[in-house]
């Protein structure tokens, strides 16, 4: 897999790494479907998953998924690609996410409501960040940047995880930009948990994050907790440097506290 990046952003494409030695350089419908194969692939609806081209009709994307199991995918468009992968590593809660959607729109009566907008904003920029260390995420909560990506790094490694969801932030990440920012739920867990094997850890994550949205948490599109992914160690090289995190235009100050 190529393109002006690389996937691997101080670890941030670790979800995906089962899968990255199995396709090509360039995003493949069919390498997606050879995967898909391998997988029963189901949405809530009991139908089978498929990546296919877009069809030229009049229904919508996520009606499309729930009636048929097809999920629209642009061929050679790294969006879908990813897209496509989040759906092999969280299929339960991409599947929550759709029925959701359509549960939603066969009620909307107007413009489009604030759940949606929600769901689509975690669906395209959704983080998982898991700690076995409280005083970690409350940092995160706190919007202590510098101390907790600087004055704390050396606990990261060890005590906590930031799990990519969003299809939107992987294709951000093959170019990392300043102020690339996700939304998070923040997941506090066990030392034990943390030294699962990963493919353990993201089933457990995925079955959690299913739950959540099945219960009708997460309806607030300002209800998510920004991680600014740049200041991550490891992820620029900028980040080495203590000065990098003066930066308060990247490392904002927060002004409200993010539901836990």
């Amino acid at each position: 897999m190529s393109a002006a990046g690389s996937p691997s952003a101080g670890g941030l494409f670790a979800a995906l790494s089962s899968l990255l030695g199995q396709v090509p350089a360039t995003p493949d419908p069919a390498a997606l479907a050879v995967l898909a194969a391998a997988r029963d692939l189901r949405n809530a609806a009991g139908r089978r998953i498929a990546f296919v081209a877009p069809p030229v009709d009049n229904l919508d994307y996520e009606t499309r998924i729930w009636l048929t199991g097809e999920v629209a995918t642009r061929p050679g468009n790294w969006h879908d690609f990813f897209n496509a992968l989040v759906w092999l590593v969280f299929p339960l809660t991409k599947a929550v996410l759709n029925a959701r959607h359509v549960e939603l729109l066969r009620r909307q009566v107007g413009p489009r409501c604030r759940e949606r907008d929600a769901l689509t904003h975690f669906d395209e920029c959704g983080v998982i960040v898991v700690s076995c260390n409280p005083e970690l995420l409350e940092l995160v909560r706190g919007f202590q940047w510098r101390r907790l990506f600087w004055e704390r790094r050396s606990e990261l490694s060890r005590e906590l995880r930031c799990l990519v969801f969003g299809h939107a932030t992987y294709e951000q990440l093959l170019r990392p930009f300043r102020g690339l920012t996700a939304k998070a739920v923040l997941h506090q867990v066990s030392p034990a948990w943390l030294e699962q094997p990963l493919a353990t850890q993201l089933a457990d994550v995925d079955r959690r994050l299913a739950a959540e949205f099945s219960a009708g948490r997460h309806q607030a599109p300002r209800g998510w907790q920004p991680l600014p992914l740049l200041g991550l160690p490891g992820v620029t090289p900028a980040s080495e440097h203590a000065a990098y995190y003066d930066d308060e235009w990247q490392f904002r100050p927060g002004r409200r506290r993010c539901p836990v």
